[in-house]
């Protein structure tokens, strides 16, 4: 997942990862307020045209939009039966704009600049106890071990392949789940033996305690 992003010195390269993101978000609303095949075509067009600025390879953005088109189908034949083929087109160009609009984003920014934006708007997560640092550090690492999960999911699945085992869910699951909690455990050694200690947070109520306790009864 690291290697997601496409290097580049495209104007859409240089916009902040707040600003992205902030757009990204104002775009997504946009999207359901507005209806109309001709507007979300049109919508369409612009973002393949933004695409071309960014200089980003179609190759790329359909392997990232691959997965979804599977489920994008579905959708359009249940318009189709149910309500309208028109709502069912019109359904499908929402979704297929704000995934390529997410996949832009996505390409264009870097994991770490998107993680600090994040760690930035948790910020107010302190005045109850919740420390950002924190968050932002479990969202990289489960970020991070995500491909190493279905790297070791996968080769599970070849050694019980080769074992006639390939259709046994539990001869799976067992393994992996085996492995992750070493994985985790592991983590928490390296993060212990590297004296890793993020900033106490103290909520807000404790704070306001202390200071109504006198400081002879401290």
């Amino acid at each position: 997942m690291f290697s997601l992003y496409v290097s580049g010195d495209s104007p859409i390269h240089r916009i902040p990862a707040g600003g992205k993101l902030l757009l990204l978000f104002a775009a997504s609303l946009a999207l359901f307020m507005v209806s109309g095949i001709a507007v979300h075509g049109a919508e369409l067009l612009g973002v393949v045209v933004l695409f071309r600025i960014a200089g980003l390879p179609w190759r790329d953005t359909l392997h990232q939009l691959r997965p979804a088109l599977v489920f994008l189908v579905p959708i359009f034949i249940f318009h189709v039966v149910f309500t309208d083929w028109a709502l069912g087109i019109e359904t499908v160009l929402r979704i297929l704009v704000l995934l390529l609009l997410a996949i832009l984003v996505t390409l264009t920014t870097k994991l770490s600049d998107m993680i600090d934006v994040l760690e930035r708007v948790a910020g107010p997560l302190r005045h109850v106890g919740i420390n950002p640092s924190k968050v932002a550090m479990m969202l990289s690492m489960a970020i991070r071990f995500v491909p190493l999960l279905m790297v070791e999911a996968r080769e599970i699945l070849e050694a019980q392949r080769a074992r006639g085992l390939d259709r046994n869910a539990i001869a799976l699951l067992i393994p992996l789940l085996i492995k992750t909690l070493k994985m985790a455990d592991d983590l928490s050694d390296a993060l212990e033996a590297r004296g890793y200690d993020a900033e106490a947070v103290v909520p807000i109520w404790k704070r306001w305690s202390v200071r109504q306790v006198p400081d002879g009864t401290r």
